[in-house]
């Protein structure tokens, strides 16, 4: 058998309908598009409002406005009373010690923002992607170090 010899099984092709050739071709005169209408039309299938007297469906939504933006990045909030009911064996806070603690699911999938709710009595080095401005100076007052991470760093090397 050579690439010349082979061909399709019988029955697994099927010749294509030639619409609009005459009555002998099985889809002459209206060729399947019935008679008059939207339909029938060449270049229209109607359009997604016209609904044949049922409320369209644009108008059964309700009416909202602006948009959902899909870039937002959303943090996941360790708050300072938090820090400091963390038993740690060292000083240092990351995501991962955090995921550790049960604050955090997973430190790859969310930020952390550190804010200032609580006091810090403790000296911690702490390490997250956002902090409020109370949260940093509370953490400094306290002997501790504030270390930004960038977005998709989880603080440790990898």
């Amino acid at each position: 058998m050579k690439l010349h010899d082979l061909k399709p099984a019988a029955g697994s092709r099927h010749k294509r309908k030639r619409l609009a050739r005459g009555h002998a071709a099985g889809q002459g005169k209206t060729a399947g598009r019935g008679t008059k209408g939207a339909g029938a039309r060449r270049g229209t299938a109607g359009r997604l409002y016209r609904e044949g007297g049922n409320l369209p469906l644009v108008r059964k939504l309700p009416f909202k406005r602006g948009f959902t933006n899909i870039r937002k990045v959303h943090y996941t909030a360790i708050n300072l009373d938090q820090l400091q009911a963390l038993e740690l064996p060292g000083k240092d806070v990351t995501p991962v010690t955090l995921a550790f603690a049960g604050y955090v699911k997973d430190p790859r999938q969310q930020p952390i923002v550190v804010l200032g709710r609580g006091k810090l009595l403790k000296a911690l080095n702490v390490r997250a992607h956002r902090f409020s401005e109370a949260a940093a100076a509370s953490i400094r007052s306290a002997g501790g170090t504030v270390d930004v991470l960038p977005l998709g760093e989880i603080g440790v090397a990898e």
